[in-house]
């Protein structure tokens, strides 16, 4: 059987030590308290909610646990004196045992974790266990848009491992993590190194060409010819790091974002110039296999695809990526708004849906309105707030972090916003996007979600003014829906040449006018159709594109400021 996600996944810490462990495992699957027993073989790193696990006739409920079994083999070679258990992401709380001994508890089901396993592995077969339980939405736990009754706008749930498991091994003079700030101005990359080598070993390379070398664990170094990264040449510099019995790879690119004023309006900025962040909501779901991309190649070709219609940027809507897709962006030029994954007490529609369109709003401080009482999952949301940062602090497309959206789980905005600048002051923050906003001393941009209005900027606001989501024009496409009865979109039309026309329309005499007043940047709502949301470009398979590429791309060529 070929091993579904081979490829290594964390490509700004590469080393040649890698055991991949998806593929099949053994799964139990019971209400608390019963009789262990595993009836089913899955296929990881799928949930067993997805067909493409081999499963995908259970959702896993609030009373019930996931009981994960696999066995491999270790060659003497492989082992170091330092090892570690690495799994993408499990949703949502995991105790893991190894050849029987408890080696690590987790809890948080949209970021990575590592057990070190160096007493418990042993040369020859082991034995992994995994127990799981999630509550879903039955919980106050960042969960995004899962729903143990789904429908509308929210989504089947999934549960247990759903991205990589993996296994490296290392000296104990192992590089930790590499932290890389570039700066245009000076032309030179600021690394911070955490190991505990003395020896250190720094070379940057242009191809085959070293270009720039250190032996400090914090350097600054200078980028001869520099050429910037933008979405239309996104230049890539290699980067290698040795101490004297580990070597790992990495990469960077050099580029600013920032918030300039170019004589009349505050604007996004990029590399020190205005850059218009033309955009797509980007709900990361897949028909076969819910919040885990189907393949490397699947991510590549949607990327490419967006890329290829005239789109510069991606807005990832609640939801953390496999670090495969943040490569795949810095790579063939893409940027990306990243959402938090919120979570929260019961969403109520009148709050977060229905009173915005009056004109209500709330101070957030108060958290009792959005149902943010819950201390521990107020923690959890400002620690894993901390976590993703140090994730994807070093990704060369991220451009924005998105806080809140439209008042989900919203709590203290505006204190959030300042700690989350001082974890990165390299980076915009769109504080809550959509509504129940706090005021122009608290996010840096003025951010608009308008579906069922015409488009429409502010005036007096002196912050960056952007149109967060809109649109969601739907079509129905015969054989590739979620359901043939329920259907959602924002605005559905009845056919391919309805949709252009009413699309068209829309940007050529709505947004673009816009640009002149204010606008720096547009998302539309979305990349694809998901479950009965019908509103993507493409299909939930993926198998039908409703749009003329070229029709988009010309469109596209047009947002951009004069």
């Amino acid at each position: 059987m070929k091993v579904p996600h081979p490829e290594y996944p964390r490509p700004q810490l590469q080393r040649d030590s890698y055991l991949n462990l998806n593929g099949e495992w053994f799964l139990g699957h019971h209400k608390q308290g019963e009789p262990l027993e595993y009836q089913h073989k899955i296929i990881v790193p799928f949930s067993p909610e997805t067909k493409v696990s081999g499963l995908g006739n259970f959702i896993l409920k609030p009373d019930e646990v996931l009981f994960y079994k696999r066995e491999f083999e270790i060659d003497a070679n492989f082992l170091k004196e330092i090892t570690f258990l690495h799994f993408g992401a499990v949703d949502y709380s995991c105790i893991c045992y190894l050849n029987g001994i408890e080696v690590g508890y987790h809890q948080g089901g949209f970021l990575p974790f590592t057990f070190d396993v160096s007493k418990t592995i042993k040369v020859g077969k082991n034995e992994i266990r995994l127990t799981v339980t999630d509550p879903t939405d039955t919980g106050t736990q960042s969960r995004g848009k899962q729903k143990l009754k789904r429908g509308g706008i929210w989504y089947t749930p999934q549960s247990g491992i759903w991205q990589t498991v993996w296994m490296e091994s290392v000296s104990n003079d192992y590089i930790k993590s590499i932290k890389m700030i570039p700066n245009i101005e000076t032309k030179s990359l600021e690394i911070e190194i955490d190991t505990d080598s003395d020896v250190v070993s720094i070379q940057i390379l242009d191809g085959n060409e070293i270009i720039a070398e250190s032996s400090k664990k914090h350097a600054t170094l200078s980028i001869p010819n520099m050429i910037l990264w933008t979405p239309e040449n996104p230049k890539l510099y290699d980067i290698s790091i040795q101490t004297k019995d580990d070597k790992v790879f990495s990469y960077f690119g050099m580029r600013k974002f920032s918030i300039g004023y170019d004589g009349k309006f505050k604007r996004l900025y990029l590399n020190n110039k205005p850059y218009f962040h033309n955009g797509l909501l980007d709900q990361g779901y897949w028909s076969d296999s819910l919040l885990t991309p189907p393949d490397d190649e699947s991510m590549i070709k949607e990327i490419s695809l967006m890329k290829e219609m005239g789109f510069n940027t991606l807005r990832k809507h609640i939801k953390i990526e496999p670090l495969r897709w943040y490569y795949h962006c810095d790579r063939i030029g893409m940027l990306v708004w990243q959402d938090f994954v919120c979570g929260g007490g019961p969403y109520e529609t009148w709050k977060v849906a229905y009173l915005p369109f009056i004109g209500w709003n709330t101070d957030d401080t108060k958290h009792r309105f959005l149902n943010r009482t819950d201390e521990v999952g107020k923690k959890e949301f400002i620690s894993e707030m901390d976590q993703t940062v140090k994730l994807l602090f070093n990704t060369v497309s991220l451009a924005v972090w998105v806080l809140f959206n439209e008042g989900w789980g919203q709590f203290d905005s505006i204190q959030l916003t300042k700690q989350l600048k001082h974890l990165d002051s390299t980076r915009t923050i769109d504080s809550v996007s959509g509504w129940y906003d706090q005021g122009k001393n608290s996010s840096d941009l003025k951010s608009l979600h308008l579906y069922y209005q015409k488009l429409k900027v502010p005036k007096k606001d002196p912050r960056v003014i952007v149109l967060s989501e809109f649109g969601g024009y739907s079509l129905k496409t015969e054989g590739h829906v979620f359901d043939e009865k329920k259907l959602f979109g924002y605005k559905i039309l009845p056919d391919k040449a309805t949709l252009q026309w009413e699309y068209q329309k829309l940007i050529e005499n709505e947004l673009l006018p816009l640009i002149n007043k204010g606008l720096s940047a547009s998302i539309y709502t979305q990349v694809s159709d998901v479950e009965e949301e019908i509103n993507g470009l493409v299909t939930y398979d993926r198998k039908v594109v409703k749009f003329d590429i070229p029709f988009m791309k010309e469109l596209n060529s047009k947002l951009k400021f004069n």
